[in-house]
C-alpha cells in the first residue's frame, strides 16, 4: 500500500524574529512570527505526512494554544510525527518540497536542511528535495510579508515494494 499527502503553510514575517527553514537558522533581517519556532517548511513536511497516514492536520495534534509547544523545535514536532508514521507500519518513499520567499536567497542553505531532515526523517538525502523561488516582488511574498512552504509526500507500507 502507498499513499500520498501534501501541505501548505503561510507564516507572517517580521523584523527582529528568527527565521528557522529545514531546521537550519538563516541570516535573514526577518523573521516568522509562530507560537513555536515558526519552521515552515517542517511543519508543512510533518502535515504532510499526517495527511498521508489519515490523521488530520498539525494543529490537531500540535495546538497554538498549547503552552507546551511555545517555542519548540519544529524538528521536535517532525519526529513525533515519524514515530506515528512508523508505529503505523510505513516508510518514506520521498519527499518533494517548495520554499517560497523573496529574501535571502536560500542556495547555500539547501545543503544544510537536507541534512536536518533527513537525519530527522532516518531517510537518505536523496529521499528529500527542496526547492526555493520568490515572488518576483509580487504579492505577500514578493513584498515580504510572509513565507510560504510546500510540500508532497509518498509513504509505503514497510515491505511493500512494486
Amino acid at each position: 500500500m502507498i499513499r500520498i499527502g501534501q501541505s501548505t503553510d503561510i507564516h507572517r514575517l517580521k523584523a527582529g524574529k528568527p527565521l528557522i527553514l529545514g531546521g537550519i537558522k538563516i541570516d535573514s533581517e526577518l523573521g516568522i512570527v509562530a507560537h513555536s519556532d515558526g519552521d515552515c517548511l517542517v511543519h508543512v513536511i510533518a502535515e504532510a505526512l499526517l495527511g498521508a497516514l489519515g490523521l488530520g492536520d498539525l494543529g490537531s495534534h500540535f495546538s497554538d494554544q498549547d503552552p507546551q509547544y511555545k517555542n519548540i523545535s519544529s524538528l521536535v514536532i517532525l519526529k513525533r510525527v515519524c514515530d506515528m508514521m512508523k508505529e503505523r507500519g510505513y516508510e518514506i518513499v520521498n519527499i518533494d518540497s517548495t520554499i517560497l520567499i523573496e529574501k535571502p536567497k536560500l542556495s547555500h542553505y539547501i545543503y544544510k536542511m537536507k541534512e536536518a531532515l533527513s537525519k530527522t526523517l532516518t531517510v537518505d538525502p536523496s529521499q528529500l528535495n527542496i526547492k526555493a523561488t520568490t515572488g518576483e516582488k509580487v504579492g505577500i511574498i514578493g513584498r515580504q510579508e510572509a513565507v510560504v512552504c510546500e510540500a508532497v509526500i509518498l509513504i509505503k507500507e514497510r515491505g511493500y515494494d512494486e
